[in-house]
């Protein structure tokens, strides 16, 4: 457990560091992956009834969660054959992955930025890169509302939460939490007729 702490601390380093480093494979875009594979395959395998709904909607949200725990414990084991040093830059990296500081204060700042300069345009842009909603008709204050409602809920999201987890369960625990919060993010939304 001593290293799962050393790695979440060096792990919040390196996010503090370098945050999100755009290129770089992330495991929450594989998860998402896994969630419309498994989506897919239980909707069709699924009767098209209420009953096989949620039964679809039961077995996406166990092997999200159960691939997305089991990989990282199995990763870590094999690392920690080899040696604790790998164990621990590896879990690192896995816990630095998980956490979002400095990319939600580089993209919030980039808000405030075209705020204070007055360019709306320019601000609508970039909250839309935050938020999950149209934003070509927002006035300041509505950009302002939404880039603070944004930071409000990743903060929980990407920083509270994450840390809570890693601190009491490691990187795989960390990951746990992480495939159920990109799930809420995916799943469960009805489209309009």
């Amino acid at each position: 457990m001593k290293w799962s702490l050393y790695a979440l601390l060096l792990g919040s380093f390196l996010d503090l560091l370098i945050g999100d480093p755009h290129g770089f494979p992330h495991p929450v875009i594989a998860i998402g992956k896994l969630i419309s594979v498994l989506e897919r395959f239980f909707r069709r395998l699924c009767p098209k009834n209420t009953r096989g709904e949620i039964l679809a909607g039961g077995l996406i949200w166990f092997f999200t969660a159960a691939i997305s725990t089991a990989v990282p414990v199995l990763l870590l084991f094999a690392a920690q054959r080899i040696s604790v040093y790998l164990r621990l830059a590896l879990e690192s990296v896995m816990c630095w992955q998980i956490l979002a500081v400095k990319s939600l204060r580089d993209e919030t700042m980039k808000v405030y930025d075209a705020l204070e300069s007055g360019d709306l345009a320019a601000s609508r842009r970039a909250v839309s890169m935050i938020v999950g909603r149209d934003t070509d008709r927002l006035d300041d204050a509505a950009v302002t509302r939404a880039a603070v409602e944004t930071v409000a809920e990743n903060t929980s999201d990407g920083v509270v939460a994450p840390l809570l987890f890693l601190a009491i369960g490691g990187a795989p625990l960390g990951f746990f939490y992480k495939a159920v919060n990109t799930m809420d993010s995916m799943l469960g939304y009805v489209e309009p007729p």
